[in-house]
C-alpha cells in the first residue's frame, strides 16, 4: 500500500479531533504521515499556553508528525489572500493527498472564514473532505469511515484539550459525550456501530 501524506486543518485546538481524530488516528496506525494545521491558539477558551500545550499532547495521542500554527488570534480569522498563502505553504511542504477541514455552513465565524479560506488555498489538491463540528448546521455527508477500532483513541485525544472539556454550547453536555453521540449517529447513517461522516468538496477514484 502506498503511503499517503494526510492534513487536518482547523481554527483551534480540538476542532480537528472532534471532525475527523478517529479518521486520523486510523490513517497514522496504517502508516501514513498525519499533519495538523491549527490557525489559532483559542486564546478565548484558555491561555493559549495551555492550550498549544493540550495540542502538542493531542497530537501524540492521534500519532500525528507534526502541527503547524497559523498564528491567528481566536475569532480573528478572515478569508483573505494572507490565510489563502499561510494554507498553500503548508500545502506545498506537506503535500497531502488528502486534506480534512471545517464545513461551509457553521455558525462560528472563525470555521465559516477559515472553510472558505481552505477552498481557494486546496484547488489543486484531489481529495478535500469538509467535518462537522458541534457548531456545525445542515451538514449533508455522503462519506463515512468507520471509526469503531479508533474512537477510543479519539476519545482520548479529546480528554487531552483538558480545560475545553466541558465547555459546549449544550447544557450539561460534555465535549466526550457529543464525540459518542455522532460517532454512533454516523454510524447508524453508515451501518456500522460508530463513524466519522464527511462532505466532499472532491474526491478522486482512480478505476
Amino acid at each position: 500500500m502506498q503511503k499517503m501524506n494526510i492534513l487536518a486543518i482547523g481554527s483551534h485546538p480540538d476542532d480537528i479531533e472532534f471532525g475527523c481524530g478517529g479518521a486520523l488516528a486510523k490513517f497514522a496506525a496504517k502508516g501514513h504521515q498525519v499533519s495538523l494545521m491549527v490557525m489559532t491558539r483559542g486564546g478565548l477558551g484558555a491561555p493559549p499556553k495551555i492550550r498549544a500545550k493540550e495540542q502538542a499532547d493531542s497530537k501524540l495521542i492521534l500519532g500525528a508528525q507534526q502541527v503547524f500554527w497559523g498564528g491567528y488570534r481566536d475569532t480573528y480569522l478572515v478569508a483573505d489572500r494572507n490565510m489563502i498563502v499561510k494554507i498553500e505553504k503548508v500545502i506545498a511542504r506537506v503535500q497531502p493527498a488528502f486534506i480534512f477541514c471545517h464545513y461551509p455552513d457553521d455558525t462560528h465565524q472563525d470555521h465559516r472564514n477559515l472553510c472558505q479560506a481552505t477552498v481557494s488555498a486546496t484547488r489543486y489538491v484531489k481529495n478535500v473532505l469538509f467535518y462537522e463540528g458541534p457548531t456545525t448546521q445542515n451538514f449533508s455527508p455522503q462519506i463515512f469511515i468507520d471509526i469503531s477500532d479508533t474512537l477510543e483513541q479519539k476519545v482520548q485525544a479529546l480528554k487531552a484539550h483538558r480545560s475545553q472539556i466541558t465547555k459546549t454550547n449544550i447544557e450539561n453536555l460534555t465535549i466526550i459525550e457529543l464525540a459518542y453521540s455522532s460517532a454512533n449517529f454516523r454510524g447508524i447513517q453508515g451501518r456500522v456501530k460508530f463513524a466519522e461522516a464527511f462532505h466532499a468538496l472532491r474526491l478522486f477514484i482512480n478505476i
